[in-house]
């Protein structure tokens, strides 16, 4: 039973239909093969020789070998291989062949389907009708008369006779068997042949890379906006509750702080979700996502600490330091005020100190913020928390650095930035020449 099932089988179907196709996408090739041994004086035997027929094919395999070299055989050849070989989708390669290996590759494997399909298709055309007429001869003197008439004398014995419906059935399971060989054949070779090359492995290593930095980068946005909020949120609301009675005023104003923080995070929330949508590529222009350094007046007047900002250096104008740099300057930023709150010990009478310098020599954009320890504990945790490192993660990105523990007493993060993406590389220029 398994052996029938292996010749007769679901998946042996399926590997003898992909068979038939190749055998029909050889059929021009085969005409133009056929019109050239014409034209070197097949003459009018040209379809009732067969030398001239296997020259013909001979002369149709190298036509298909360069049809294979187009990239777009490989994904239409993969497509046909995981739908009908019973290949697993992993073993093959997804794309268009784009290197000169994977075109070879390619190629022979388009010759090879091609050649065993063009003999499996010949043979699956005429060979059933033939075998049918040999199980038939005991039985129908007209196909006796016909068939047997001009030929030896032995094959109308009794006992030759009677030996041609076993003949039959052997040549019909003969066709069976060669087309389930040729479609193992082909499914064996599939992956050496259709496999991913080492440029796709790399490619693919890139766009998995790549679609993990996205997310990332989304995880950073998501974890700075909505922590901070949240963690202002708890504040005035905390601070809100214990004076309810005693402070309507402060209530009002807390009330009114986290009415802007949840605005403001709705609306950040809104631009990382846009980019999610977008399936996390920039928009059209390339600009950056999310607010920036002109966006810190609404941030630090409802973070929930009071805070002592100043700015150094640099035109006012926000145009000099890179989209990309402002907004990751905005979520240092962000990311150190909610440090502050859920760490730090600050009141009105110890702010939090916010220092942006910009150096336009140095092309550098540094930010400092100091508040006082609290609860942070004396010494660091290797690698701080999340946000500390997405701090971290940000400014490497860019081409900085950051830094954050005890210092004299407060807590102090710098971050030094590059004012522009250009900067940025060439900072990493610069460090490689010096390696």
């Amino acid at each position: 039973m398994r052996f029938l099932a292996a010749l007769f089988g679901g998946r042996a179907r399926l590997r003898w239909l992909h068979l038939i196709i190749g055998g029909a996408l050889l059929m021009p090739y085969f005409l133009v093969g056929t019109v050239l041994v014409g034209m070197a004086g097949g003459g009018e035997q040209l379809f009732s020789s067969l030398p001239a027929q296997f020259v013909a094919f001979g002369l149709a395999l190298p036509m298909a070998a360069v049809t294979g070299f187009f990239a777009l055989v490989r994904p239409l050849s993969v497509a046909a291989a995981r739908a009908l070989c019973g290949v697993p989708p992993a073993l093959l390669a997804d794309g268009p062949a784009r290197t000169r290996q994977a075109r070879v590759r390619t190629a022979g494997w388009y010759t090879l389907h091609l050649a065993l399909g063009g003999i499996i298709s010949g043979a699956t055309l005429a060979l059933p009708p033939f075998a049918v007429a040999v199980i038939a001869l005991p039985f129908s003197a007209g196909l006796r008369e016909t068939w047997l008439l001009d030929g030896p004398e032995a094959l109308r014995e009794p006992w030759a006779l009677a030996l041609a419906p076993f003949a039959g059935l052997a040549m019909l399971l003969a066709l069976a068997l060669a087309a389930a060989v040729a479609g193992e054949v082909l499914a064996r070779r599939a992956p050496v042949l259709l496999g991913p090359t080492p440029e796709d492995r790399l490619a693919a290593a890139e766009r998995r890379a790549a679609d993990l930095a996205v997310r990332n980068r989304l995880a950073r946005e998501l974890h700075d906006s909505v922590g901070h909020a949240l963690s202002a949120v708890t504040l005035q609301a905390g601070a809100a509750r214990r004076v309810l009675d005693r402070d309507p005023e402060f209530v009002r104003e807390a009330l009114t702080a986290i009415e802007e923080t949840t605005r403001r995070t709705v609306g950040e929330l809104d631009s990382v979700l846009g980019l999610l949508r977008q399936d996390g590529e920039p928009d059209e222009e390339g600009t950056a996502y999310g607010p920036g350094l002109d966006a810190l007046g609404g941030l630090l007047a409802h973070c929930g600490v009071p805070v002592a900002y100043e700015r150094e250096g640099g035109p006012e104008d926000p145009g000099v330091v890179d989209p990309v740099v402002a907004r990751e300057a905005y979520r240092i930023v962000q990311e150190g005020l909610s440090n502050a709150l859920r760490h730090g010990g600050g009141d009105a009478a110890s702010p939090v100190r916010l220092l942006i310098v910009v150096r336009e020599r140095e092309r550098e954009l540094m930010i400092l913020m100091e508040n006082p320890l609290g609860e942070r504990p004396a010494v660091a945790r290797p690698g701080g928390g999340r946000g500390l490192r997405g701090i971290a993660e940000r400014a490497v990105l860019l081409g900085g650095r950051a830094e954050a523990g005890p210092y004299d007493g407060v807590w102090r993060l710098t971050a030094r930035l590059p004012l522009t993406t250009a900067d940025a590389a060439g900072t990493a220029d610069r460090a490689e020449g010096r390696r």
